[in-house]
């Protein structure tokens, strides 16, 4: 029996069922199981996420439907567990299916200001969690340690077939880090931790639904952290018209537009001008961040994974 096979056999309700793959994201091994019970997600957790931190999905999603908002819910397993932990055959969980369609790319300024607006909504929604997030990963936002990381690359990888490429590039990012310096240290607030767009469901494929923002998944990197990051991370990937692999990525200043209106009205309020000014130096900080983990990690081939019909291996 596959490990699938052996781990959906866990969920009374997805035993009868089909399972396709589903080709989105780099990081978990998803699945959607189609069933008499109705649709679910089922997925292999990657063993750099720790699985108490589902105790956090749980608390967040809880609030979440308390509050009116849509999200997705994780459903326990024959035994009440919120996983089933198989050994060397992985993590799994199963999780409700929100029908709905995601995008790699912004369609338009109004797509984004949806999706800004239910970002506004969600923060507005958490703000009054009293919870003790556990399981977390130690620093997903820590610069000096993904610079060091990117230097420890640079000089054990030499031989690399790709280090010609790497190295003028990672020297670039490093001098940048130099010049911009670090963020001002605000109170950090629970957030999402990884917006980028294909992880907000729109209602449909095609206008108007398109622009319909129903709700955020991907919740495992749930976790107190600076709204910069939070939101450098969104407009990283939002304020693209092109695909995020594509070689013509820029940032357009109307998509950005859109989607700080958007935020400020779901949220209720604009940030400080404190917060703000950390917002503008966020956007830098995370495209930076982002690309110096990207090169490290195509030296070091342990993180990342890539879209193989477009890219060899």
């Amino acid at each position: 029996m596959s490990a699938l096979e052996t781990a959906r056999a866990h969920w009374a309700p997805l035993r009868d069922g089909t399972a396709a793959p589903i080709a989105s994201g780099l990081i978990n091994e998803t699945h959607l199981v189609e069933a008499a019970a109705g649709r679910f997600i089922l997925q292999r957790l990657h063993p750099v996420f720790d699985p108490a931190m589902h105790h956090n999905i749980i608390a967040v999603t809880e609030h979440l439907a308390e509050m009116g908002m849509v999200t997705p819910r994780l459903v326990p397993t024959d035994d009440g567990a919120p996983f089933v932990d198989l050994g060397d055959h992985g993590v799994w969980r199963v999780l409700t299916h929100v029908p709905g369609h995601t995008f790699d790319a912004a369609q338009s300024p109004e797509q984004l200001a949806s999706a800004a607006e239910l970002v506004g909504r969600f923060h507005a929604a958490v703000d009054d969690l009293d919870h003790v997030f556990v399981g977390l990963r130690v620093g997903v936002h820590d610069t000096p340690k993904h610079l060091a990381t990117l230097r420890e690359a640079l000089a054990e990888h030499e031989p690399h077939r790709l280090y010609p490429a790497v190295r003028p590039l990672a020297d670039t990012v490093l001098t940048a880090f130099e010049e911009l310096g670090p963020l001002p240290a605000l109170t950090p607030r629970i957030c999402h931790g990884d917006l980028k767009l294909s992880n907000v469901m729109f209602a449909g494929s095609t206008p108007p639904l398109s622009s319909q923002a129903i709700c955020l998944i991907d919740l495992d990197t749930l976790a107190p952290m600076a709204l910069a990051h939070e939101l450098g991370d969104a407009w990283r990937s939002w304020c693209n018209p092109n695909r995020e692999d594509d070689d013509d990525a820029r940032f357009d200043l109307a998509l950005f537009e859109a989607s700080w209106k958007g935020y400020v009205a779901g949220y209720g309020q604009p940030p400080s001008p404190e917060a703000r000014h950390a917002l503008l130096l966020g956007v830098e900080h995370i495209i930076l961040e982002l690309t110096a983990r990207f090169l490290a990690d195509a030296l070091q081939e342990s993180y990342f994974g890539w879209d193989a019909e477009r890219f060899a291996t």
